[in-house]
């Protein structure tokens, strides 16, 4: 990890800040159109391969692996050449893996698509999050939750159209080409209005490993979203098997759970930022936790149509302002560049993702697709206790407050000054 740095931020003369937002959200929504598509074909991807429970759980592995190994990478890369620069080769990047995960017709070949579909994905996440957050300094207010909004503004939008595609019998790789193209159309009308930002070494600083020993502040936030990351990655990869498998929807209606998460997911986005102004982030990830638990408890004890749908809008509702708090708070510290310190805490946060979704598919094998879903459900209760008790927040951004105003009281030869 590089030492201290200071965040080299170009705000040109003319910057529209409208438009530059709108730009990123649009990637934003770019990158979480792609990665539902790929979700909302998973049931129809593994009954077509022909897998098992624990097979599939072991290939999904592949993804955050590729991931997790990105990570320190993307980090160096976005810090030295900027976040649009990245974006403009990792997103359409991310589009091709996608297409390729459509052609697979092996089991090995499924690995290694998602293998290479992470390692594109974490590039992106890392671009666009720093550019989220670049954004969030030029309003200097909170806005990284409507960012993360339009992500999953995205994955309920690719869930209708997955939905509309399974039900028209579209190939997978005919509805990934169709996405993509989509996809690449935003990012080239997007990319002109990206901030870019690099940071810069301070002069004297030591300079550290990046696999040195993490901050404290960064860890812990890891580590909440460890838990998060564990619970998202279960409703995008088990999701619309569970209402297949548990809940016996009709096979018209199994993309339902996923798209009541995504719903819920997205409007709690749009939500969290007013949130946090009212009751405080910390009081806002413990209700969160508690959501989560309650969510997954409920589908596990009534897995009929109606509950559990109900149930998986609850726990879209608690996932939905974890990510981007998390994300927030580790960008907005001055110690380490955001690049580095996005990088950082996604390397634990995604071991979320990296184990969650295996760790759904051995337990499924051995006790039920139910049980598996009680056992991420004890997350939630992880993350409420986890905020309860540490300072995980202490790095956030503080509104500009005005100058003092001095008045001078001149009386003969005396001067007051106020």
């Amino acid at each position: 990890m590089t030492g201290a740095s200071s965040d080299k931020i170009s705000y040109p003369a003319d910057l529209n800040r409208k438009q530059t937002r709108w730009a990123v959200a649009m990637v934003y929504f770019g990158m979480g159109l792609c990665f539902s598509s790929w979700a909302s074909r998973i049931p129809d991807i593994k009954t077509e391969l022909g897998l098992n429970d624990a097979l599939f759980g072991s290939i999904l592995l592949a993804l955050p692996v590729g991931q997790f190994l990105m990570m320190p990478i993307s980090g160096k890369l976005v810090t030295r050449y900027g976040s649009p620069r990245m974006l403009l080769f990792s997103l359409p990047a991310y589009g091709i893996c996608l297409i390729n995960i459509g052609f697979v017709a092996a089991s090995w070949q499924l690995a290694i698509g998602l293998f290479l579909f992470g390692l594109a994905g974490n590039l992106c996440n890392i671009s666009i999050n720093s550019q989220g957050i670049a954004v969030e300094k030029l309003y200097e207010k909170s806005i990284m939750a409507s960012f993360h909004g339009g992500w999953s503004l995205a994955g309920f939008t690719g869930a209708l159209i997955g939905l509309v595609m399974i039900n028209l019998k579209v190939l997978p790789q005919w509805h990934f080409i169709t996405v993509v193209v989509l996809v690449w159309v935003m990012v080239w009308f997007s990319h002109p209005y990206l901030i870019e930002n690099k940071s810069e070494m301070r002069a004297g600083v030591p300079r550290r490993r990046f696999f040195g020993k993490p901050d404290g502040i960064l860890l812990q936030l890891g580590v909440i979203g460890f838990f998060s990351m564990a619970s998202e990655g279960t409703m995008f990869d088990w999701s619309g098997i569970y209402f297949k498998d548990v809940v016996e929807a009709p096979a018209s209606l199994v993309v339902l759970g996923y798209t009541s998460f995504m719903i819920m997911m997205a409007a709690g986005r749009f939500m969290a930022d007013f949130l946090i102004s009212k009751i405080g982030r910390q009081r806002l990830l413990q209700i969160s936790g508690v959501m989560i638990s309650g969510g997954l408890f409920t589908s596990v004890f009534f897995p009929q149509i109606i509950p559990s749908t109900i149930a998986f809008m609850v726990v879209g509702l608690g996932v939905s302002s974890i990510v981007p708090t998390v994300y927030s708070a580790a960008g907005n510290q001055t110690r380490v560049p955001p690049g580095i310190a996005l990088a950082t805490v996604s390397s634990v946060s995604f071991l979320g993702f990296l184990l969650g979704p295996p760790l759904i598919g051995y337990i499924s094998e051995l006790a039920g697709l139910r049980t598996s879903f009680a056992v991420v459900g004890v997350f939630g209760i992880g993350i409420s206790l986890m905020v309860s008790r540490i300072k995980a927040f202490q790095y956030q951004h503080v509104e500009p407050q005005p100058a003092p105003v001095k008045v001078e009281i001149i009386t003969g030869d005396a001067r007051e000054e106020f």
